[in-house]
C-alpha cells in the first residue's frame, strides 16, 4: 500500500501522463472570481449560473491539465495552484507556484508549469509531478503574460514595465532575445499556423504582431472606439477564432471586444460588452465568445456570426478567467 502522503502526487502524475482526450464535456463555463475565492459555473445551454466551487485565495488564471479532466487554478494570495476535478467539482490537490502567481502556461506534456512572478520580476519554472521549483529566470519588472510554443522549445513572457516580450529557451532556461513592443504588454495568442505571436499592449491601445521566425515585430494594430480617448482603450485578453481568420481582442476599459481580421490586420467589428472586457473564451464550434468583465462583475456571451451580445450575467466579484468545457 502506498503511503498516504504520496497519493496526491501519484494522482497528479497519473493525470499528467494520461493520453490527450477531449474535455469532459460538462456543458459548463468556469469563471474564476478573485474576490469570492471561488469558481462560478455557468450552464452553456441556459446561460444561467448553476453553482460555485470553493478554491484557494484570489483565483486568477486557469487551464485544463493535459488529460482535460482537471482544472488548474493559480491563486495569487495562496502562492499555489488548486487542482479541481471537473467530474466531482472538488479540489483534489494543489501544487506550489511561488509568491503571487498570476498567469501560467504548461509544457506540451503537461508536466512543467511556466509561471509569471510579478513581484519577483521572474519566470518561475515548476515541475508539477515533483511539486518543486526547477528554476527562476530573472526578467523585466512585472511579468504577466506567458505563452509556450506548440513544440515546447520556447516560452514567451511579457514585461509590463519594461515593455518587452522575453523569449526564453526551455532547454537552457535562458533568455535568447528581448523584443520591444507597445506600452504595458499583457497577454498572448498565436496565429493558426503558429508563425505569428500577437501581444496586447494595454496602455498602447494596440496589439503587436511578432514573427516567430524572425523574433521581431512585423505589425502594430491600433484600436479606435468612437467617443473614446486612446487612453481609455486598454487591450488585454486575446483569443483566435476556430477557423483562424479572426482574432478577438478584449479592449478593457473601452468595454468592447474587437473582431480583428487576421489577414488584413484590421478591426472590422466592435461589440459592446460589460465594464473592463478582460478574459476571453470560445465554445468548441466557435459560435459563442465568452467575455469576462472585471469591473462589472459579469460575463457577456457574444454570438460571433452576428457580432451581437446575447446575454450578460453576474459571475462573482472581479472575475478573471473563463474556461469553456462543452
Amino acid at each position: 500500500m502506498k503511503p498516504l502522503f504520496l497519493l496526491p502526487m501519484l494522482l497528479l502524475a497519473a493525470t499528467l501522463s494520461a493520453p490527450t482526450v477531449h474535455a469532459k464535456d460538462s456543458g459548463l463555463a468556469y469563471i474564476s472570481s478573485e474576490k469570492d475565492h471561488a469558481i462560478t459555473m455557468v450552464d452553456l445551454k441556459t446561460l444561467a449560473v448553476v453553482g460555485t466551487i470553493s478554491t484557494c485565495k484570489r483565483p486568477r488564471h486557469m487551464q485544463r491539465l493535459r488529460a482535460d479532466t482537471q482544472l488548474m487554478v493559480a491563486c495569487s494570495d495562496s502562492g499555489r495552484a488548486d487542482i479541481i476535478d471537473l467530474a466531482s467539482r472538488r479540489s483534489v490537490g494543489s501544487v506550489p507556484l511561488g509568491d503571487d502567481p498570476e498567469v501560467f502556461d504548461l509544457s506540451p506534456d503537461g508536466r512543467t508549469a511556466y509561471v509569471s512572478a510579478e513581484e519577483d520580476g521572474a519566470l518561475n519554472v515548476f515541475d508539477l509531478v515533483a511539486k518543486k521549483l526547477v528554476k527562476s529566470v530573472p526578467l523585466g519588472k512585472e511579468p504577466e503574460g506567458v505563452k509556450v510554443a506548440a513544440d515546447g522549445k520556447r516560452v514567451y513572457v511579457s514585461s509590463e514595465v519594461a515593455n518587452l516580450v522575453h523569449v526564453v529557451d526551455t532547454a537552457t532556461l535562458k533568455i535568447v532575445k528581448n523584443i520591444a513592443v507597445g506600452k504595458r504588454p499583457r497577454r498572448f495568442a498565436f496565429s493558426a499556423d503558429g508563425s505569428e505571436l500577437w501581444v496586447s499592449n494595454e496602455l498602447g491601445s494596440s496589439v503587436s504582431v511578432i514573427s516567430v521566425h524572425d523574433l521581431a515585430v512585423v505589425a502594430t494594430i491600433s484600436f479606435e472606439v468612437k467617443g473614446m480617448r486612446a487612453d481609455d482603450i486598454t487591450p488585454v485578453g486575446l483569443t483566435l477564432s476556430r477557423d483562424g481568420r479572426t482574432m478577438y481582442v478584449g479592449l478593457g476599459r473601452a468595454n468592447h471586444v474587437a473582431f480583428v481580421d487576421v489577414a488584413s490586420r484590421k478591426a472590422n467589428r466592435l461589440v459592446l460588452v460589460g465594464k473592463r472586457a478582460w478574459g476571453l473564451g470560445l465554445n468548441r464550434d466557435g459560435s459563442r465568445l465568452f467575455v469576462v468583465n472585471g469591473l462589472s462583475d459579469d460575463m457577456t456571451v457574444v454570438d460571433t456570426a452576428s457580432a451581437k451580445a446575447l446575454k450578460t450575467l453576474s459571475v462573482g466579484r472581479v472575475p478573471h478567467t473563463v474556461v469553456v468545457d462543452d
